[in-house]
């Protein structure tokens, strides 16, 4: 079994499993109790999104695809730091 026939069976392995816990944090970005609730399913949806674009940038041999999948997870990093930093100036009674 050759590299590509892996990497082909592997996506439609995976593929579904993605497609679930993307509905999952989609519902849990919308419904959230709270907010650090909401960022964490943005988050967790955002890495996975970029785990799976390096995934996809080895199945069609697209090099441009990793540098996005970089600055999309320095992206939410800096979004983390922003909200922590939001949620840190609040009272921790609201």
């Amino acid at each position: 079994m050759s590299i590509e026939e892996q990497v082909t069976t592997f996506i439609l392995v995976v593929l579904p499993i993605y497609i679930a816990s993307f509905t999952l944090y989609v519902v849990r970005a919308l419904k959230g109790p709270t907010v650090p609730d909401m960022v964490l399913a943005i988050d967790a949806m955002t890495y996975d999104l970029a785990a799976f674009l390096v995934v996809l940038a080895i199945f069609f041999r697209s090099p441009i695809l990793v540098p996005v999948a970089i600055v999309l997870a320095l992206w939410v990093y800096a979004l983390d730091i922003y909200v922590a930093k939001y949620l840190e100036s609040r009272e921790m009674g609201e």
